[in-house]
C-alpha cells in the first residue's frame, strides 16, 4: 500500500486548498457547530479543512476553560485559531470592546503563531515581547494598541507585566489561548498569572497524524579507560586555581571590582574544566582536545584590562594550554588520525579517540548513506556538547556531504547563540542547507520544521515534556525517533521508562475522560504578600523586581525563615515606600518628566525615518509677508505710501544705473528698510544702497500710470507681453484678468537721473512713466497682428498708416512717430509683434527692410527673401518704409542671482564660466523701425531693472526675518536682534547664499544642551547622571525639537531654497514659469498630522516651492533652524535672550537663582572630612576657592567609592560640566574664527570637546592625582595613559575617567559659582590652551584619505578581517597608473583603518600629491568645485573632476607593503558586468560613475562645446526629439590602468546635462566594444 502523505505536517502557508476529509466530508457536510452555522464556513478560503477530533475540542473550548492534550503537529494551532475567528466575529458583531490574548512562551514561537493567525483570520493582529521596547511602554502606548488591534501574542511575561500595573484587565479580555500551558509551573510567567487571577478520537488522530517510529540505539560502556588523565587534568585544575586564588589575595581590598573579575575568572576556569571532564568521559579523547580549543577561542579579550586581570586570565590560558598538552600526549596515533578516511572506528574506540556513545551516533549518520535530503536533528544537555560534536564531525571525511550546524539557546552563557545567528541557523535547517543539527532544548517546543525526518536523543530527556516535545520534532512521514541508552546502565532504563509511563498516563487520562463531566473545583494558591493601588488596580507582589533609579538607599524588610523570601519582601516594601513617595505613579511605574509614548516614536524601528531625521522629508507651507500686502489697488482717492530710494554706484563708472523707488504700505523696521547690499555682475560689482524717504502720496491716475509702467517692463523684460498660442495670441494688459494680488502690493519706480543719493531731493520720472502708459495705450489700440497660414482669423495691420512720413533723410520712421537717426542710441524701445523691450545700438546704414532675410535655416529653403516679405507673411505687417535703415538692438535676457559673488569663489567651474562669458559674442536682433515702439525712458533704467530681482528677493527675506522677529517679541532691556541675523537663522545651505544658519546652529546646539542640562541638574538633585542624560537627550532631540518648531510654525519661515530669478515676479507681473500645486491644498497652511505629506521618497526632490508657497522640506532642518534661532537669539543678547526664545519655542526651561542656592545649601549639609593640604593645592592650580568645600569632593570622587560606602560621585556634576564647557568653547570658536566654514567649525569643536583633550589637559596639570577612586582597573588604565601620554597611542577609554574629572570640576565651579560661566571660562580657558586652530587641525587619516580622494576623482577599498584579538584592515587606491595599498592592525577596527590610511597618505605625499587641500574647506587653489559643470547632476552623484598635480617621476613603480597582494595584469583582470545601463536623464552618468567606483577606475573628465543657430534645429534627446537654438556636444577622457585612456564624444544634445549622458552612454558603449566592460541586458 502507498504511504500516505499526512496533510497536516504542511505549514500554514501551503494550506492553500482544502484536504478532503474521508471521516468528515466535503466542507458544507461539516456538523454544524450551531443552528444553520458551519465551522468552515467561517474560515477563509486558504484554511484547512479540519478534522473531527479538532472539531470535538473546538466545540467544547467555545463553552468553557479547556486544555487541549494532542500530539505535536496533531493541529493545535488550528483548534486555536478557529476558536479565535469564532470570539472574534461574536465580539465585532456585538460592539463591544474586547481582546483575544495568544500566549507563547519564547519569541519565536511568538512571531510564529502572530504570522499564522494574521494569514488565517484576517484580523488586526501584533506580536509583543521584550526586545521590542515593550517593557518601557506607558499607559498611552497600551491603549493605542487595544484601541487598534483584536488579537495580541505575546510572551507571558509581557500579559503578566501589563496586568500588574493595570495597563491591561482581565475583563478586556474575551479569550486567552495558553500555547505550552504544561509550562505553567513554579515560578514561569504562566503559574504568576494563573495565581493571580482566578481528545476524544484518538484513532482518527493517529491516522492523519502519525507519531514517529520510536527506538533506541545501544552503546558499550567506555573502554578507554581515562581516570588517571582525568585526575591529571583535575590536579592542574586545582594548581591553577589556586594560583589565582594567591593572586586574588594579594589584591587591595578597597578595589572590590577587581575582586569580582577575579571571582569571575575563577568561575570560567572551574567551567572550563567541567566542560573538558564531560566531553573527555562521554565523547572521547578528541572531542575533549576540540573542547579545550573552543575554551581557548572564547578566552576574554584582557587587553583594555588593568595588568593584575591580564594575570590572572594567563593562568587561565596556561591551565587550557597544560590541558591541551596532556590530552594530546594521550593520543599514541596523533590528534588527525580520526580524520583518516580509512579509519578503523572501532580501533578508534578502544583507544580512547571517541566513546562507544560517539561511535554508535556515526554509525546512524552513515546508515543514512549519500542522501542529502535528509534533515537530522540530535538533542544533547550541554552547549559544549553541541559545539564540540559538530566540529568534529565536520572534520570526517566519509560525512563531508552533510552540511553540520549547531543551535544553542540565548542565556548569559559564553557559548550562547546571538538570537540573529539562532534565527539563521534555524532557517538553514528548515529549508534544507543544514542536514544534521545538534542543539540543546532551544528548539523542542514548537519549532515548525515538516521535513525533520530523524530526531536523536543523544542525551536522555529528563522530563516528559522534554520527551513528547523532541519526539514532535520529528515531523515527515515515517520520521524516527531514537533515544540512545548505554547497555547495561538500569539508571537510564528507569528514568526512561518512568517518562514514557508518565507520557501514557497522562494521554490516558486526557482521551479517556468525559469531556461533559466536569467539576469545577477551587484553585488553592499558596498566600503571596501583594500591595494594590486602590485607583488604578496596579499591583506588586512579594515576587516582583524593584524598579530602577530608587531615590533611597536603605531599607530592612521583616525577618523571615530564609533569604529568598526575605529579599522579596524587602523588594515589596520598597515598592510600597516608592509609590507613597511619588517616586511610582498609579501604574507603579516610575515617575518621569520624560514625554508620553506618543511622543516617543523616534525610539521604533521606523526612528530612522522619524520626525527630525535627514531622511524624512515632509511638505510644509510658507507664511505671507505682511509687509508686503496692501489694500490700495482700487482706492480711487490716491495712496499715500512708505518710499524707500535704491541708488546704485557701480565700480566700473562709465555704467550707470538709474535710481529706483520702492513704494509700500508698510512701514519696513530700520533694519530693512536702511541697509547697504553688494551686487556681482561680470567683472563689476554694484553697490546698492536702500534708504528711507519718508511717505510719499500720489494721487489715482499716478498709481494707474505707475501701474501701467510695473506691467509693462516687468513683463516685457522677464516675463511676455502676448499670451496664448501662435494661432490666437493676445496683448497681456488688454486682457480683463487683474495681474495684482492683495497679499503681494507694491510698486517700483524709476526716478530722475538728475536726483543725487541724498533722501531729501528725489522726484519720480513720471514722464518716462506716462509714455510708457502710452505705449500701452498704443498696443491695446492697435489690432491683432495677421499671420501667416491659418494660423489667425484677423486682418492685418499696416502698423505704418498713423505716422506722417517725413521729408528729412535723417529722420527714422517709428511706429508711434519719428526721430533723428543721431538720437536713436540708447533709446528704449517696445516691439509690436512680439512685445520685447530692446536698447539701440546703432542703426545699420547697409540693411534695410529690402536686404536679404539672414533667418533662413542653412539646411531648409529659403522662406522669406526679404525682411519686408518676412514680415507681410509672418505678422501681415507692410512696411511702408522698407528703404530706411535697420536697427541693431541689444537684446533682453533672463534676471540673474547677484547676490552671490562668483567672481570670488575660486571654484574651477566658475573660472571656466566667467572665462566663457566675457569671451562670448554678443548676439544682437535687427528691427526696421516701423515694428518699434520708442519709449521716453532712459537706457539706465533698464539696466537697473535687471538689478531689482536680486535686491527685492533679500528685501522680502529680511521683511521674512523682521516679521518672524516681531512673532517672537523679546522684552529684554537694552536687547536687539538684527533682522540679518535672524534671516541667518532661517536660512539653509540650499539657498547658495554667502551665509546659511550651519554656524548658528552649532552655537544654538550647545547653548540648548547647557540650558537644559542646568535645568534638569536643578530641578532633579535626586536624579542620577543617566537618568539626567535621558531627559536632556529627548528634549534636545531632533524629533523633539522638529515638534516644537512646526508647533510654532517656524517651518513656514525657512528659506531652504536657492532663489531663482526667473521664477521671481513683481506685483504686476505674470510668471511664465508656474510651478502648479498638486498637492490638493488651497491654503499656504499645510497640514502637520497627515501622513501623505510624510515621505521618504529619495526622488521627492526638496527646495522647490509651487505657486502656493508648498514646499518639500527635511524634517530635520526644522529642528536645525530652531537650534539656529537660538544661537542666533545668544549671540545678539546672551544666554537671558537665548532663554526668552527657548520658551516662545515650547522648551520650558528656567534657571532659578532659588534653585541654584538650593543646590549649595545642600551641598554644605553634607559630610566633609577636610584635607586641607590637597584641597588647597587642588584649588591653587584651579585658581580658585571654592566656597562649599565639599562640592569639589564630590567633583573629584569617583564612581567606584560607592564601593566602599560613599553616597556621592562626580557624573551628576560631570553631566553639568560637559555641558558648560562644550558651550564655552563653541562660543570661544564661533566668536574667534567668523569666517570659518560651518563644517570646519564642527571638527574645530569635536577636536577640542573630547576626553582626549580634556585627559591631556587633566594630566598637564597634574589633576589626576587628586581623583578619589578604588579601582585597580582604572589605576591601571590611568598608569598607561601617563605612560603613552605622549601621543604614541590614539584615545581609547583609558581617557574616559581623566576627561569626566576636569568635566566635574568645570561642573562644581559652575555651581559653587552660582551658574556665572564668564567665570568657569576664567579658570578653564588656561587650563585648556592652547585650543586647536584651523591651522593646526588635523582630521582623522581615514577622513583624511576620502575627502582627499574625493576631491581628485579617485575610489579606495577597504576589507577588514579579524585575527585573533587584532583587526588586520587594508586599503586600496587606484590611481592613474598604479595600485596603492596601505595596512593596519590593530585591537578596533576603526583604529587599524586609520593605520592604513596614514600608510597611504604618506605614499601619496612621496609620489608629490599634496594632502593640505583636504583640510581645507574653504575653496581655493588646492581645491575643485563641488558640483562643477562637468559634473555629475546634484542628486544623482557628487563626481569631482581632477586636479593636475604635480608628480614626481616614480609613476611607474609600483610601492607595496610586504605581504600585500600583488597586482595583476589587465589580461588577468576580470572583466566587469554590468546588467543594463540606466536610460532615464542622468542614468547614463550614474551607470558610469558606479563603474568606476566598483573597479576602481578614476573618474573620466568631461569637456563641452557648444554650437548657437538662428533657427530652431531638432535634436535627439532621451525623451525623443527636441527643438532647440542651441546645442551642446562633450568629450569625455577615461583612464584605465593598464589599459590606456579612452576618449569619445557624445552627440548633440539641447542642454548640457543631456549631452553628459550621451557622452556617458558613448563612453559605456566603446568599453563594451573594447572588451572592458559586459552589459548583460544592453
Amino acid at each position: 500500500m502507498a504511504d500516505r502523505i499526512n496533510p497536516l505536517k504542511r505549514s500554514f502557508g501551503d494550506m492553500i486548498t482544502p484536504t478532503p476529509n474521508p471521516h468528515v466530508g466535503s466542507a458544507p457536510d461539516v456538523p454544524n457547530t450551531s443552528a444553520g452555522e458551519n465551522p468552515a464556513s467561517q474560515l477563509p478560503v486558504r484554511f484547512l479543512t479540519p478534522r473531527s477530533y479538532q472539531f470535538d475540542v473546538y466545540e467544547v473550548a467555545k463553552r468553557r476553560n479547556t486544555i487541549a492534550v494532542l500530539d505535536t503537529g496533531a493541529g493545535k494551532t488550528m483548534i486555536a485559531v478557529m476558536l479565535i475567528r469564532h470570539i472574534g466575529q461574536s465580539i465585532k458583531s456585538s460592539g463591544h470592546r474586547k481582546l483575544i490574548v495568544f500566549l507563547a512562551p519564547t519569541v519565536h514561537l511568538a512571531n510564529q503563531q502572530c504570522e499564522v493567525i494574521k494569514d488565517q483570520t484576517g484580523f488586526e493582529v501584533e506580536v509583543y515581547y521584550g526586545a521590542k521596547g515593550v517593557d518601557e511602554w506607558n499607559l498611552t502606548q497600551w491603549q493605542k494598541e487595544i484601541d487598534e488591534r483584536d488579537v495580541l501574542v505575546m510572551t507571558p511575561q509581557i500579559l503578566l507585566d501589563a496586568l500588574r500595573k493595570a495597563f491591561l484587565n482581565m475583563e478586556l479580555i474575551a479569550l486567552m489561548i495558553i500555547d505550552e500551558c504544561h509550562r505553567a509551573t513554579g515560578n514561569h510567567p504562566y503559574s504568576k498569572i494563573m495565581k493571580i487571577y482566578s481528545i476524544k478520537n484518538r484513532a482518527e488522530m493517529e491516522e492523519y497524524v502519525p507519531s514517529a517510529k520510536e527506538t533506541c540505539k545501544f552503546y558499550d560502556k567506555p573502554r578507554f579507560n581515562a581516570s588517571d588523565l582525568k585526575a591529571r587534568i583535575g590536579a592542574s585544575w586545582s594548581k591553577f586555581d589556586t594560583a589565582i586564588m594567591d593572586l586574588q589575595g594579594s589584591l587591595d581590598t578597597g578595589y572590590k571590582d577587581m575582586e569580582d573579575r577575579a571571582k569571575e575568572l575563577r568561575k570560567r576556569l572551574s567551567s572550563d574544566h567541567s566542560k573538558i571532564v564531560s566531553c573527555l568521559v562521554d565523547l572521547g579523547l578528541k572531542c575533549a582536545y576540540e573542547a579545550v580549543e573552543v575554551c581557548l577561542q572564547k578566552s576574554p579579550k584582557s587587553y583594555e584590562e588593568c595588568e593584575m586581570y591580564r594575570e590572572i586570565s594567563l593562568q587561565r590560558k596556561y591551565f587550557l594550554e597544560e590541558v591541551a598538552s596532556m590530552i594530546r600526549n594521550s593520543l599514541p596515533l596523533g590528534d588527525d588520525y580520526v580524520l583518516d578516511p580509512a579509519l578503523d572506528y572501532l580501533k578508534a574506540v578502544d583507544s580512547g579517540y571517541m566513546s562507544p556513545k560517539l561511535y554508535e551516533l556515526l554509525q546512524l549518520f552513515l546508515s543514512f548513506g549519500k542522501a542529502t535530503e535528509v534533515l537530522c536533528l540530535i538533542f544533547v544537555e550541554r552547549i559544549i556538547t553541541a559545539k564540540v560534536i559538530q566540529r568534529f564531525v565536520k572534520k570526517i571525511s566519509v560525512l563531508e556531504h552533510f552540511a553540520v550546524s549547531y543551535l544553542t539557546g540565548t542565556n548569559t552563557s559564553v557559548d550562547a547563540l546571538a538570537p540573529k545567528l539562532q534565527r539563521e541557523v534555524l532557517e538553514s535547517f528548515r529549508s534544507g542547507k543544514v542536514n544534521l543539527l545538534f542543539a540543546t532544548d532551544v528548539v523542542e517546543e514548537g519549532i515548525h520544521v515538516p521535513n525533520c525526518s530523524c530526531v536523536i536523543r543523544f542525551d536522555l530527556p529528563k522530563t516528559v515534556r522534554s520527551y513528547v516535545q523532541s519526539r514532535g520534532r520529528a515531523r515527515q512521514h515515517n520520521s524516527v525517533f531514537v533515544t540512545m541508552l548505554e547497555r547495561g546502565n538500569e539508571k537510564q532504563r528507569d528514568q526512561l521508562f518512568d517518562v514514557i509511563r508518565s507520557d501514557w498516563s497522562m494521554r490516558d487520562t486526557a482521551s479517556n475522560r468525559d469531556p461533559e463531566m466536569w467539576t469545577p473545583k477551587a484553585c488553592l494558591l499558596d498566600e503571596l504578600e501583594i500591595y494594590i493601588v486602590d485607583r488604578t488596580g496596579a499591583s506588586v507582589t512579594a515576587d516582583s523586581k524593584l524598579p530602577p533609579s530608587a531615590i533611597f538607599h536603605t531599607l530592612a524588610g521583616p525577618v523571615c525563615r530564609n533569604q529568598q523570601l526575605a529579599k522579596q519582601l524587602a523588594c515589596l516594601e520598597a515598592c510600597k515606600k516608592l509609590h507613597q513617595m511619588g517616586a511610582l505613579d498609579e501604574h507603579l511605574q516610575p515617575v518621569s518628566d520624560e514625554p508620553s509614548g506618543k511622543d516617543l516614536m523616534l525610539k521604533s524601528k521606523e526612528a530612522s525615518a522619524g520626525a527630525g531625521t535627514t531622511k524624512r522629508k515632509e511638505l510644509h507651507g510658507s507664511v505671507r509677508i505682511r509687509a508686503l500686502s496692501g489694500s490700495w489697488g482700487d482706492k480711487l482717492d490716491g495712496v499715500t505710501f512708505h518710499a524707500y530710494k535704491f541708488d546704485f554706484s557701480c565700480n566700473v563708472p562709465s555704467h550707470i544705473y538709474s535710481s529706483f523707488v520702492l513704494l509700500i504700505e508698510a512701514k519696513l523696521h530700520e533694519d530693512v528698510g536702511n541697509i547697504e547690499l553688494e551686487l556681482y555682475l561680470v567683472g563689476k560689482k554694484v553697490n546698492a544702497s536702500i534708504s528711507s524717504c519718508g511717505e510719499l502720496h500720489l494721487d489715482s491716475e499716478q498709481v494707474i500710470n505707475a501701474k501701467c509702467f510695473q506691467e509693462l517692463f516687468f513683463n516685457g523684460l522677464f516675463g511676455r507681453l502676448f499670451t496664448g498660442s501662435k494661432a490666437a495670441r493676445k496683448f497681456l494688459l488688454s486682457e480683463d484678468t487683474t495681474l495684482w494680488n492683495q497679499s503681494y502690493m507694491y510698486l517700483l519706480l524709476p526716478l530722475e537721473t538728475s536726483c543725487t543719493s541724498s533722501a531729501d531731493s528725489w522726484s519720480i520720472n513720471w514722464t518716462g512713466i506716462c509714455d510708457s502708459a502710452s505705449a500701452v495705450a498704443f498696443m491695446k489700440n492697435i489690432s491683432v497682428f495677421a499671420c501667416e497660414g491659418d494660423r489667425i482669423d484677423q486682418s492685418a495691420h499696416t502698423s505704418g498708416s498713423s505716422v506722417q512720413e517725413p521729408n528729412d533723410s535723417l529722420m527714422i520712421n517709428f511706429a508711434n512717430g519719428s526721430a533723428n537717426i543721431n538720437d536713436v542710441n540708447e533709446m528704449v524701445v517696445l516691439a509690436i509683434h512680439t512685445g520685447r523691450i530692446y536698447s539701440i545700438v546703432e542703426a545699420v546704414s547697409d540693411m534695410s527692410g529690402e536686404s536679404p532675410f539672414d533667418g533662413n535655416s542653412d539646411d531648409a529653403p529659403a522662406k522669406y527673401s526679404t525682411f519686408a516679405e518676412y514680415y507681410t507673411k509672418k505678422y501681415g505687417i507692410v512696411l511702408k518704409h522698407p528703404r530706411q535703415p535697420m536697427l541693431r538692438l541689444k537684446q533682453n535676457h533672463n534676471p540673474h542671482n547677484l547676490l552671490v559673488d562668483f567672481n570670488d569663489e575660486g571654484m574651477l567651474s566658475c573660472a571656466k564660466k566667467r572665462s566663457s562669458i566675457v569671451g562670448k559674442q554678443r548676439q544682437y536682433a535687427h528691427l526696421p523701425p516701423e515694428v518699434l515702439i520708442r519709449i521716453n525712458i532712459p537706457v539706465s533704467v533698464l539696466k537697473a531693472m535687471y538689478l531689482l530681482p536680486s535686491i527685492m528677493h533679500r528685501l522680502e527675506s529680511l521683511m521674512l526675518a523682521s516679521q518672524l522677529r516681531q512673532d517672537i517679541g523679546c522684552s529684554v532691556a537694552n536687547f536687539h536682534i538684527s533682522s540679518s541675523l535672524i534671516l541667518e537663522a532661517i536660512s539653509t545651505r540650499r539657498c547658495c547664499e554667502n551665509f546659511s544658519l550651519e554656524r548658528l546652529e552649532l552655537l544654538g546646539d550647545s547653548v540648548l544642551k547647557y540650558t537644559v542640562g542646568c535645568h534638569f541638574f536643578l530641578k532633579h538633585p535626586g536624579r542620577h547622571e543617566g537618568q539626567l542624560s535621558s531627559l536632556r537627550s529627548y528634549e534636545v532631540c531632533n524629533s523633539t525639537l522638529r515638534k516644537h518648531g512646526t508647533d510654532c510654525r517656524i517651518q513656514e519661515y525657512i528659506r531652504d531654497g536657492p532663489f531663482d530669478p526667473r521664477r521671481w515676479v513683481a506685483p504686476g507681473q505674470k510668471s511664465i514659469r508656474p510651478v502648479p500645486c498638486n498637492c490638493g491644498i488651497n491654503t499656504l497652511e499645510v497640514p502637520l498630522d497627515d501622513s501623505k505629506f510624510q515621505t521618504v521618497d529619495p526622488n521627492i526632490k526638496v527646495g522647490i516651492t509651487c505657486d502656493m508657497g508648498h514646499r518639500w522640506m527635511g524634517s530635520k532642518t526644522v529642528s536645525d533652524s530652531v537650534e539656529a534661532l537660538i544661537g542666533a537669539y545668544y549671540v545678539a543678547g546672551g544666554l537671558v535672550a537665548a532663554l526668552h526664545v527657548m520658551n516662545w519655542i515650547g522648551i520650558e526651561v528656567e534657571l532659578d537663582p532659588s534653585c541654584v542656592s538650593q543646590a549649595i545649601a545642600s551641598a554644605s549639609l553634607r559630610t566633609y572630612i577636610p584635607n586641607d593640604d590637597e584641597v588647597k593645592s587642588l584649588e591653587s592650580k584651579l585658581g580658585y576657592a571654592f566656597t562649599e568645600k565639599f562640592m569639589l569632593l564630590e567633583a573629584i570622587t569617583h564612581p567606584s567609592m560607592q564601593e566602599q560606602g560613599v553616597n556621592y560621585c562626580y557624573q551628576r556634576l560631570e553631566y553639568l560640566g560637559d555641558s558648560v564647557l562644550d558651550l564655552l568653547i563653541t562660543r570661544h570658536l564661533y566668536e574667534n574664527h567668523k569666517n570659518l566654514d560651518p563644517g570646519e567649525l564642527t571638527d574645530l569643536r569635536s577636536a577640542s570637546v573630547n576626553n582626549e583633550s580634556f585627559a591631556q589637559a587633566c594630566v598637564k596639570h597634574n589633576l589626576h592625582i587628586h581623583l578619589r577612586h578604588c579601582s585597580t582597573l582604572l589605576l591601571s588604565q590611568i598608569t598607561e595613559y601617563l605612560k603613552s601620554s605622549d601621543g604614541s597611542i590614539e584615545a581609547t577609554s583609558l581617557t574616559e575617567a581623566l576627561g569626566d574629572l576636569v568635566e566635574s570640576i568645570a561642573g562644581a565651579v559652575l555651581v559653587d559659582t552660582g551658574l556665572n560661566y564668564e567665570e568657569v571660562w576664567r579658570i578653564f580657558e588656561p587650563l585648556l590652551s592652547p585650543i586647536v586652530t584651523p591651522e593646526k587641525l588635523e582630521l582623522a587619516p581615514y577622513r583624511e584619505l576620502i575627502e582627499f580622494c574625493g576631491s581628485l576623482g579617485y575610489f579606495t577599498k577597504e576589507e577588514c578581517v579579524s585575527k585573533g584579538e587584532m583587526v588586520h584592515a587594508t586599503l586600496t587606491l587606484q590611481l592613474d597608473d598604479v595600485l596603492l595599498v596601505g595596512e593596519g592592525f590593530d585591537q578596533k577596527k576603526k583604529h587599524a583603518k586609520g593605520k592604513a590610511a596614514s600608510h597611504l597618505l604618506k605614499q601619496l605625499e612621496k609620489r608629490g600629491y599634496s594632502r593640505s587641500g583636504a583640510k581645507k574647506r574653504k575653496h581655493g587653489t588646492d581645491c575643485v568645485s563641488a558640483s562643477p559643470p562637468e559634473s555629475l547632476e546634484k542628486g544623482d552623484v557628487n563626481v569631482i573632476t581632477k586636479v593636475k598635480i604635480q608628480k614626481t617621476e616614480e609613476n611607474d613603480m609600483l610601492a607595496l607593503p610586504d605581504g600585500a597582494p600583488s597586482i595583476l595584469s589587465s589580461s588577468k583582470r576580470e572583466t566587469p558586468v554590468i546588467e543594463s545601463i540606466n536610460m532615464k536623464k542622468g542614468g547614463p552618468r550614474i551607470t558610469l560613475f558606479e563603474l568606476c567606483k566598483k573597479v576602481q577606475w578614476p573618474m573620466p573628465t568631461f569637456k563641452t562645446s557648444e554650437h548657437k543657430s538662428r533657427s530652431p534645429m531638432e535634436v535627439d534627446d532621451i525623451g525623443g526629439k527636441r527643438t532647440a537654438f542651441n546645442t551642446f556636444t562633450t568629450k569625455i577622457k577615461l583612464n584605465i590602468p593598464w589599459f590606456g585612456i579612452i576618449e569619445c564624444d557624445g552627440e548633440a544634445r539641447a542642454d548640457k546635462k543631456s549631452a553628459y549622458d550621451s557622452a556617458a552612454l558613448a563612453m559605456l558603449n566603446v568599453l563594451q566594444a573594447k572588451s572592458q566592460l559586459i552589459i548583460t541586458n544592453k
